[in-house]
């Protein structure tokens, strides 16, 4: 790749030590920030999942033995967290292929493996995924260097990563967002990589590594869509194509359908259970208010280096984020003007495909896919690199001015990690963050549970059949002693001693409140958010 001659001088320059010492020691902290009071947080309702699928448990088995009118203490519930007994690798994939398709089985296999190792509590369970996370790190410095050739940017771009709130928050989540995003850069540097050297075995590190990332999830097809665009429009002209010349898309399509060959038998899964992958998807496509995505869209970006978790409706929780969204916005314009157009184009390409393909559908077909932030894992390395390269080629100049000099650049980038530091120090001593959805409310939920006096819960399978998973996330914070009436479509209510007082319902759905009412009794709502009510005589 060739730079302009704007941006050469800085590649030449020697780093001050004690700016290595600072982005190493911000890379240190952020490892260690991914180990911090594990098990503090809600076990939200997709982890849950995630358990349940790896131990080899089908919904299909595990709602009859739940919601049958029964009482049970809350910690009995967790055994559905462990490994099934006399259960093997193809339960799991036999679970996730008939109920849940969409969700590729690598990660729900290692997590498997994990928990024979080391068991299934929650500590242990996000353990895999904040190891898992580790790798990315070395990655993202590899990406930087092949982009860019300079030692600041990459362990700026290292720096970045390493101290994200929102990639330390989903490294402490036991789902498969931190593999994906290790595939996402992992990939990118493979590509680039194999386009520099031409060789054949670095395009095999490549069609490996796609093959990976779809293992991992489905929307590491946005990268490729990415990756596609880039190949073209940076190595494609009409010369070039009269002349046939085009080894670059070349090589990329063999190493495409070689990936895409190595994830066939799940492809064939996944068609075969197409309709069930829908079915369970189609929460997405809820039509919203065109500000919802917005906002979802500034939170989303700018939790890559800031996230103070106000309420979704409290104007501070944007006024502290705009100077970084303007920054990010500035950096797209800086690397697009200073940086050969191989290396832009890289850039924009990994960005703006993955969100527009996810942001058409909602606006021509209505849905909010592209407000769910982990859904844009795709976008967000391609941020921090353009972030990266903007400080980069400004911090190391020595020059003085006032308007952009080196020490202006140097305090913002201060301001920068402080505000990830104290992002992360928030989050690592909350009991719920934004990223929880709908199990957000259970630690208040559980609060007022464990606050009351010898309490019963009544709960059943819910209007939106998330019940299953809330429950049992919730069973993690209530007192051991908490006991819960999980009662079936037709709940028998007459296990309720007649001499309880402290009676709660947790998330009833239409039938459990009509039953009741049949039964004279009134549901007072107590806590709206967390939609708890007390059951009253």
């Amino acid at each position: 790749m060739t730079y302009s001659s704007s941006s050469r001088r800085f590649f030449q320059e020697r780093l001050p030590r004690n700016l290595v010492v600072m982005l190493s020691l911000a890379i240190a902290i952020g490892i260690a920030f991914r180990f911090i009071a594990l098990d503090r947080k809600v076990y939200w309702h997709d982890e849950v999942y995630t358990n349940l699928r790896a131990g080899g448990y089908t919904l299909a088995e595990v709602y009859p033995e739940f919601f049958q009118n029964r009482v049970i203490q809350a910690p009995r519930l967790q055994a559905y967290q462990s490994i099934k007994p006399g259960s093997t690798a193809r339960d799991t994939l036999h679970s996730l292929a008939t109920e849940d398709p969409q969700h590729p089985p690598l990660y729900f296999l290692m997590a498997r493996i994990w928990m024979k190792g080391f068991g299934s509590s929650i500590t242990a369970s996000r353990l895999l995924p904040a190891f898992l996370s580790l790798m990315a790190l070395p990655f993202m410095y590899g990406l930087a260097w092949e982009l860019f050739q300079n030692r600041l940017t990459a362990l700026l771009a290292t720096a970045f990563l390493a101290l994200s709130p929102f990639d330390i928050l989903f490294a402490q989540t036991a789902r498969q967002y931190s593999l994906l995003t290790v595939t996402v850069i992992a990939s990118s540097y493979f590509l680039l990589r194999a386009i520099g050297t031409k060789r054949w075995s670095v395009w095999g590190f490549y069609s490996v590594s796609c093959a990976v990332g779809l293992y991992t999830h489905p929307f590491f097809g946005l990268t490729l869509a990415g990756h596609g665009a880039y190949v073209l429009l940076a190595y494609t002209s009409w010369a070039r194509l009269k002349q046939r010349k085009l080894p670059e898309l070349r090589n990329f399509l063999v190493a495409l359908g070689l990936s895409l060959l190595l994830y066939s038998p799940w492809l064939i899964v996944l068609a075969r259970n197409l309709e069930r992958a829908f079915s369970t998807t189609n929460w997405a496509a809820a039509p919203v208010r065109f500000i919802y995505p917005v906002k979802l869209w500034i939170l989303s970006f700018t939790s890559l280096f800031i996230d103070i978790n106000f309420d979704f409706y409290n104007p501070w929780m944007y006024i502290l984020r705009i100077p970084v969204l303007l920054l990010i916005f500035y950096a797209l314009y800086w690397v697009h003007q200073h940086t050969s157009p191989a290396t832009y184009l890289f850039i924009l390409t990994s960005i703006f495909v993955p969100f527009l393909m996810l942001v058409l559908p909602d606006l021509l077909l209505g849905g909010k896919r592209s407000a769910v932030s982990r859904y844009l894992i795709s976008c967000y390395p391609g941020v921090q690199l353009a972030m990266s390269y903007l400080i980069a080629s400004h911090i190391n100049t020595r020059r003085f001015s006032l308007v952009d000099g080196e020490r202006l650049w140097r305090s913002g980038l201060a301001i920068l990690f402080t505000a990830s530091l104290v992002s992360c120090g928030l989050s690592a001593g909350a009991r719920t963050w934004w990223s929880k959805d709908l199990s957000y409310f259970n630690a208040a939920v559980a609060v007022q549970i464990n606050a009351a006096a010898t309490p019963l819960v009544v709960i059943d399978q819910g209007d939106d059949w998330t019940n299953l998973g809330d429950t049992i996330s919730l069973s993690y914070l209530l007192k051991d002693e908490v006991k819960l009436l999980l009662v079936s479509p037709e709940p028998d209510l007459n296990l309720i001693p007649a001499n309880a007082e402290n009676v709660y319902s947790f998330r009833p759905s239409s039938v459990l409140k009509l039953a009741f009412e049949k039964q004279n009794k009134s549901l007072k709502l107590l806590l709206p958010s967390g939609r708890l009510w007390q059951v009253q005589k």
